[in-house]
């Protein structure tokens, strides 16, 4: 055909970008990947589920305490809990954010059922760096103690608002039984 020759046939500018993506693919990533991903990350969605068996969501602020850092935390609940020798703990915390009240449904939900899943992730209109990172863990409510103490320091050194406004009110133990994850890999 006349005026074609070494030319793409007109298919606009979606049909440019689907024949110039990438080829995409997810890889799994490791437990340390996971790890290092998460403790990353500003924020994490907290999952837990409702007396009704239903699922809830809600955006945390978060500190992760790895295996070596736990053992450098506060002898207390963190020694005696088999699970997180050699494993993580992760912290969050009820902060002083405008909230109706601090007897929050999340602190029921947990005491309720203390199997919780934590997610964090990165989207970008980038696919080729799209990631996500989940922990399966045993929750647990800190009021008092050395390991809530220890928690809410260690989201201070993480996050300047907790530095201006220290948490004041129940901490969020997680200890990680389970990391899973995913990120993109591109490729042509």
């Amino acid at each position: 055909m006349p005026g074609l020759r070494g030319r793409r046939p007109h298919l606009g500018a979606v049909g440019r970008r689907i024949l110039d993506a990438p080829c995409l693919t997810l890889v799994r990533l490791t437990e340390e990947q996971c790890r290092l991903r998460f403790a990353g990350a500003r924020v994490a969605r907290l999952a837990t589920v409702a007396e009704d068996g239903s699922p809830r969501l809600v955006p945390i602020t978060f500190a992760v305490a790895g295996g070596l850092m736990a053992g450098a935390l506060a002898a207390g609940d963190i020694a005696r809990t088999e699970a997180a020798v050699g494993g993580d703990v992760i912290f969050s915390a009820v902060d002083h954010k405008p909230k109706s009240t601090t007897a929050l449904a999340r602190l029921r939900r947990i005491e309720h059922e203390p199997r919780v899943s934590l997610l964090a992730d990165d989207y970008s209109e980038d696919w080729t760096r799209l990631w996500w990172v989940r922990a399966d863990a045993h929750a647990e409510v800190l009021t008092t103690g050395p390991d809530r103490e220890s928690g809410a320091s260690l989201l201070q050194q993480k996050y300047e608002q907790y530095r201006e406004r220290p948490p004041e009110n129940a901490v969020i133990r997680f200890v990680v039984g389970r990391w899973s994850g995913w990120a993109a890999a591109s490729g042509r």
